[in-house]
């Protein structure tokens, strides 16, 4: 079960379709669905396990882009048509991870620190909701400052790949490129698609190797800070109140992502430990 490529294809394509709805991260995803922690080690020991680490990528990447393909559109639509009910499905899915992390986190005795790593995660995601919208925003034209510029964009938008909580779509929205972004996937637009990827791929391996050391070195607080970059992402998600016939409806997609993502939580935990 654990090295089944069917099961990861599969949660490479829930990451994948729900990555691209503003707000939703992919990290916060992979580690709903206890994949998370072997995504990170598998790119940071690239090198040390190539044919393993290579297999499990290529698997996940395999059902990322299926879900991008097939869901992304498709779910982009279900919350344009049903916002309310979608959204307070993701709120419950982020809400039934929480016992996920905190078993991670490894929380022996409660003290001050776990409340204080938290809130710094929630700072550090509303800080950054406070930046304005299209606060690095660039004219794309060809030439090395343009492709310098989309190597740092790359770079940060990887940043936001790899932690939970942070979501790209909205970082590149904050960077101003995210229209930019899509128009050039759209269009194969290789000039400005070639840096932002160089810069993608750099982010992605430092980040990670990066991650993997503070999480096999201080995992408590690492885990707590994840949890508050979660939190944090809620109140992007959030989308008020529900009034009429949507109150009852919401408590009900509340209530279906909390289930599905708690009791997919405890299976992982069960197969792990068989």
């Amino acid at each position: 079960m654990k090295n089944n490529p069917l099961i990861t294809i599969l949660k490479g394509m829930v990451v994948g379709g729900t990555m691209l709805v503003p707000g939703v991260s992919g990290g916060s995803m992979a580690i709903i669905l206890g994949i998370y922690d072997r995504l990170v080690s598998s790119v940071s020991s690239f090198f040390k396990h190539k044919r393993k680490s290579l297999l499990f990528l290529g698997t996940f990447a395999l059902g990322g882009g299926l879900g991008m393909l097939f869901f992304a559109k498709p779910l982009m639509g279900l919350i344009e048509r049903f916002p309310m009910p979608m959204l307070y499905f993701f709120l419950g899915a982020v809400a039934g991870s929480i016992p996920l992390i905190l078993r991670q986190a490894e929380i022996k005795k409660f003290t001050w620190r776990v409340p204080v790593y938290i809130l710094l995660g929630v700072a550090v995601l509303l800080l950054l909701s406070l930046l304005p919208t299209g606060a690095f925003d660039s004219e794309m034209k060809a030439g090395a400052a343009s492709f310098l510029f989309l190597m740092v964009a790359g770079f940060i938008a990887a940043v936001a790949l790899v932690l939970p909580g942070i979501s790209v779509s909205y970082l590149l929205l904050l960077m101003g490129l995210y229209d930019e972004t899509m128009r050039a996937i759209g269009e194969l637009y290789l000039p400005f698609l070639i840096p932002l990827g160089i810069g993608l791929l750099l982010g992605i391996i430092l980040t990670t190797k990066l991650l993997e050391q503070v999480m096999t070195k201080y995992p408590q607080p690492t885990y707590l800070v994840i949890l508050g970059f979660m939190l944090g992402s809620m109140t992007e998600v959030y989308p008020g109140l529900p009034s009429g016939w949507e109150i009852l409806l919401c408590i009900g997609t509340l209530a279906a992502g909390f289930f599905a993502i708690y009791f997919l939580s405890r299976n992982e935990k069960t197969s792990a430990e068989a």
